[in-house]
């Protein structure tokens, strides 16, 4: 597909295209994408569980303090 066909199809600018483009290939590392599924939680003092591909698993319970939460993903990025 043509930049100007994807631009088109998808109402983007082509020179936000392009810039993105640019600078998303300055960055060097591939990117990475999770996979989510969803199914229901059996334990519902642990409605959402992820799991890294280390195999390490984070639960994160209902009620869970946001502000607690930021800095643990702030920590898992890092």
């Amino acid at each position: 597909m043509s930049v100007q066909a994807f631009c088109r199809e998808r109402d983007v600018c082509a020179g936000s295209f392009y810039h993105w483009r640019r600078r998303l290939g300055v960055i060097g590392d591939p990117v990475r994408f999770a996979l989510i599924e969803t199914k229901p939680a059996p334990d519902l003092a642990a409605p959402l569980e992820l799991v890294f591909t280390s195999g390490e698993r984070l639960r994160i319970s209902r009620g869970a303090d946001a502000a607690i939460l930021q800095l643990v993903l702030a920590a898992i990025r890092a």
